[in-house]
């Protein structure tokens, strides 16, 4: 039933071929061009951009081992480790035969040697390996998600694709359902508390697509997917809450359920669910929502983030983002000054406009491709300390927002020192900023190389202080020289006494620990005076000004310049 999968899919099957010779890249993607989609990366980091875009839809990667940035063993390293990577088979290119026992004990699944061989040896090389891989996971003995019995997402997502091919004609909805909070059942009542709950809501499911002819699957720690024959009245979160309801508290608003109904059949499996998943989550932390559907604007939006992520690449070639600059001043020592300066990236799209960060970021964070934006913005702005420096001969430091996973790359130290190098400043002209929520997982890891940067002479600001859960608990061990306290935890002081008190009590603490406190999102000058008078060091807002550009941002330089010439007559 399954061995003919691959004459029956309606989509090429995807290859990413990685190789820093073009010429590699381009022979192998004529001799694979016919029978499958050629994706191409010329290092290990732009290979694992794409492969996670592409993870649930990769069935290969031809995988060359020695290239610059991140050579092919790093990135076999990185693939091995990674839960939604480590499915996907590797192909490793070589003219080294000692290099070839090394790769298949890190994971590949095959080799091919350089020069290459014939085109159909390749070709059949690749069939094999893609349908031996394909055989492993459907025919497995482990096609059930223990907890709950019902299949794993692997099994699950094949046997859809021979729904739609044994009955093409019927409508069917998919299905996405979360229980909310699930995090919190578990530590108020203990694991095995939750893994019942677990096991009831996968027993209701499999009950419910017995009976109606659909599947379901158990996709993660607390989510499941249901897909099941189109129904106008859809009755499946009554269903299981009656059946969970003895067992879980407030099983009704515990449960939340996404659904895209009567589904583009000429989309693939995966991408009906991530609608049904976006429906899903649309009404997270909604307590009087529970279901949702996968409508209109959702579909607008989705469309407007597939023209964002396909514009990406043509808009860092023709210089569409731009690097813009927030002040921050210094208000403790008599008139505000200007000291140092955040970066914030823009989009001038040519056909959209200004695209908001708001709209394009969470897209790119979603896909990985943000890590290509986020060294972009490294570079422009140690670029343009150094021009600022040769212009005005005065140093104005600017703090560039670095996220958890970057941190975690094992490279970034070096990364980070080179481009400053290369620009030919200092660290003192270059500050990194980390999410409070970044030091609550692996922080071990995190404070070893927030460390090492310190070390080098790099001073660290703790972005988004007080939106996090740990900041109290851990902020006398954390490596950290500057809080930045969010705009969330300031907005209000000037109406609302108890936020001043919390913003007096956390400067207290900083003075205690000798750290600098930086406001953020200031706009008003009641919260300005507040906060002076609070004993806040740097301001940040639109109270000064907007972020701007460095033409524009150039007029605070010269204020400052002026300021320091007063101060020293």
């Amino acid at each position: 039933m399954y061995e003919s999968f691959e004459d029956r899919l309606k989509f090429r099957k995807k290859i990413l071929i990685v190789d820093d010779e073009l010429i590699n890249r381009e022979m192998l993607a004529n001799i694979i061009g016919n029978d499958y989609e050629a994706l191409t990366a010329e290092d290990g980091n732009q290979a694992l951009d794409v492969m996670i875009r592409y993870h649930d839809t990769l069935s290969l990667v031809l995988l060359d081992l020695l290239m610059p940035v991140m050579d092919g063993y790093e990135l076999l390293s990185v693939m091995k480790n990674d839960a939604n990577l480590s499915r996907i088979p590797v192909i490793v290119l070589t003219s080294e035969v000692s290099a070839e026992v090394k790769s298949l004990n890190m994971g590949a699944a095959d080799f091919i040697p350089k020069p290459f061989d014939a085109p159909e040896v390749i070709l059949a090389r690749i069939r094999k390996t893609i349908q031996l891989h394909e055989n492993i996971n459907i025919l497995s003995a482990t096609q059930y998600d223990e907890l709950t019995s019902l299949f794993n997402r692997e099994f699950f997502m094949e046997y859809a694709v021979v729904i739609d091919q044994y009955y093409p004609d019927v409508k069917m909805d998919a299905v996405v359902l979360d229980i909310n909070r699930f995090h919190a059942i578990n530590e108020m009542n203990g694991r095995a508390y939750g893994d019942e709950i677990l096991r009831r809501v996968g027993s209701a499911i499999k009950e419910y697509v017995r009976a109606n002819s659909g599947i379901g699957c158990r996709y993660n720690a607390d989510s499941f997917y249901i897909y099941i024959p189109h129904s106008d009245t859809p009755d499946i979160l009554d269903f299981i809450t009656e059946r969970v309801q003895e067992k879980m508290d407030d099983a009704q608003n515990r449960l939340r359920i996404g659904i895209y109904p009567d589904v583009d059949r000429n989309i693939e499996i995966a991408r009906r669910f991530d609608r049904a998943l976006l429906a899903c989550t649309s009404i997270r932390g909604n307590f009087s929502e529970n279901t949702a559907y996968y409508n209109e604007k959702m579909h607008e939006d989705e469309a407007f983030a597939e023209r964002l992520m396909s514009d990406m690449e043509k808009g860092l070639s023709d210089n569409q983002f731009i690097v813009y600059y927030q002040p921050k001043f210094a208000i403790q020592d008599g008139d505000p000054y200007l000291t140092s300066a955040e970066a914030l990236i823009r989009w001038k799209h040519p056909e959209l406009g200004m695209v908001s960060p708001g709209r394009f970021i969470p897209v790119f964070e979603k896909n990985g491709m943000i890590r290509k934006l986020d060294r972009f913005v490294w570079k422009e702005a140690a670029s343009q300390v150094r021009k600022w420096e040769d212009k005005f001969g005065i140093t104005i430091p600017v703090s560039v927002n670095v996220s958890r996973i970057d941190m975690m790359d094992r490279g970034f130290v070096g990364l980070i020192t080179d481009i400053v190098n290369s620009a030919g400043i200092g660290p003192d002209g270059y500050m990194i900023e980390v999410t409070e929520s970044a030091y609550t997982d692996d922080s071990d890891k995190l404070i070893e190389v927030v460390n090492r940067l310190r070390a080098l002479g790099f001073r660290i600001e703790m972005d988004d202080f007080g939106t996090g859960y740990s900041s109290l608990n851990m902020l006398s061990a954390l490596p950290v020289d500057v809080l930045k306290l969010d705009m969330r935890f300031i907005r209000n002081i000037h109406t609302n006494p108890k936020d001043l008190r919390m913003v007096q009590l956390v400067m207290e603490i900083a003075e205690y620990l000798n750290m600098t406190v930086v406001a953020e999102g200031v706009e008003y000058k009641e919260q300005y005076e507040l906060l002076k008078e609070a004993g806040v060091q740097v301001i940040q807002g639109y109270y000064f000004s907007k972020p701007v550009p460095p033409e524009e941002f150039e007029v605070f330089i010269k204020e400052r310049i002026e300021h320091d010439n007063n101060t020293s007559s």
